[in-house]
């Protein structure tokens, strides 16, 4: 058994997220899982990039009260070492402007 369950790019998380369950002591949480290519695209592209991955798990639950599965952001695989720093830079502001937005919008 575990908590936490890893997935690569190839890995859709909705349906990830609706096999593991929504609820009770069963449910886990998912890590992943961004292309780690996607790192070589443009800005632009690296941000609708992170904007997928994270739509496509959903609304995380903001209620500490509630159990059920989170999502970890991550890519889906190791980084190059030929990775751009600038890139990288991009993906964790992406990662944080993006999930802010999704915390905080109205249901």
């Amino acid at each position: 058994d575990c908590e936490v369950l890893g997935l690569d790019w190839t890995v859709n998380l909705a349906q990830a997220r609706a096999r593991v369950g929504e609820q009770g002591p069963h449910a886990k949480a998912l890590q992943g899982n961004l292309d780690p290519n996607a790192l070589f695209a443009n800005p632009d592209q690296i941000e609708a990039e992170v904007a997928a991955v994270l739509n496509s798990f959903g609304r995380p639950h903001m209620d500490d009260s509630q159990t059920g599965p989170t999502h970890i952001f991550n890519l889906g695989h190791g980084i190059s070492q030929y990775t751009p720093t600038e890139n990288v830079e991009v993906l964790v502001r992406a990662v944080h402007a993006h999930s802010r937005s999704m915390r905080t919008a109205r249901v």
